[in-house]
């Protein structure tokens, strides 16, 4: 199960991703998680929404560089040693995680996997028995 996620360039302006979230939640589209991350002239911000197609028409006709990446969405309980158990298992795998990040719920933990082999990851966490969350499911959270 691999989810597309969606990566916009901003500027190191303020109120830019003020003005994504707008546009976003003005034509209706949910983001379930995102993160930012930035160096000193731009920060790229990755998000899984609930439409993929409507946001990059919205985000592109208010010209915005948006790519499209599909990531892996790893269930994990919220407790110690979960997510090591997890790495551990991809990384025996010889797959390379490019980045991740992850969001709480409970008793309950989503992780965000960009591995250099997607498809790979994915099949290497189901043969070992681990959960991956399908985009419709996260989107219910």
């Amino acid at each position: 199960m691999l989810i597309k996620q969606l990566s916009i360039f901003l500027e190191n302006k303020r109120g830019r991703f003020t003005e994504v979230a707008k546009l976003l939640g003005d034509a209706g589209i949910n983001m379930s998680a995102f993160t930012v991350s930035e160096n000193s002239d731009f920060g790229i911000l990755r998000l899984i929404v609930s439409d993929i197609d409507k946001a990059i028409e919205v985000l592109q006709s208010k010209r915005y560089a948006v790519s499209v990446t599909e990531v892996v969405c790893l269930y994990c309980p919220n407790e110690p040693g979960a997510l090591a158990k997890a790495m551990d298992i991809i990384t025996n795998a010889a797959i390379f995680i490019e980045y991740m990040y992850a969001f709480a719920q409970g008793d309950s933990a989503h992780v965000i996997i960009r591995p250099d082999d997607v498809e790979r990851c994915a099949e290497v966490l189901k043969e070992n028995k681990l959960t991956l969350i399908a985009a419709s499911d996260l989107y219910k959270l």
